[in-house]
């Protein structure tokens, strides 16, 4: 706890005529702070709840060999490129973006809850790429899609754009 001592007695005269003045000696016992401080630190520590890592949940097909025919009018089709981006709509010519401004080609069809969308990543693009498009499908609420890597055949055809 806390103690305070006695006054100092009283010394003789100090140069200059003046007396050294009484100081009362306290001193306080840091323990039970130092205590207390723990308990709070080890108190929030414990009902601290941690922000749990967000993962993308991605439904796989259950089987390689299946096939499922999809109309062309349903399908909107995007490959993505290391530095651009192209999208067609069923059979609309290919349009050129870049990756950032696809969210707004997927507000267009965002109301269609059939249109299903396949994207078809290179695979010298970046994955952060991959990631914010698949956010973006997210946001617009087209849950539908399908990624896949882009053939060499394939990237030809939009190069030439």
């Amino acid at each position: 706890m806390g103690a305070v001592d006695a006054p100092q007695p009283r010394s003789g005269k100090k140069k200059g005529g003046k007396r050294a003045k009484r100081r009362v000696g306290i001193r306080i016992d840091m323990t039970p702070m130092v205590d207390v401080a723990f308990l709070l630190l080890i108190f929030f520590m414990v009902t601290t709840v941690f922000r749990k890592p967000q993962a993308l949940e991605i439904n796989l097909p259950p089987d390689n060999k299946s096939t499922v025919s999809v109309a062309q009018s349903k399908v909107l089709e995007i490959r993505v490129l290391p530095d651009r981006a192209y999208w067609r709509n069923s059979a609309d010519p290919w349009a050129r973006a870049a990756v950032v401004d696809l969210a707004t080609i997927f507000t267009k069809y965002s109301s269609d809850a059939a249109k299903i969308v396949l994207v078809k990543v290179d695979r010298e693009a970046r994955f952060n790429d991959m990631v914010n498009i698949i956010d973006e499908l997210d946001l617009a609420k087209l849950t539908r899609f399908s990624l896949q890597t882009l053939k060499p055949e394939e990237k030809k055809e939009v190069e030439t754009l």
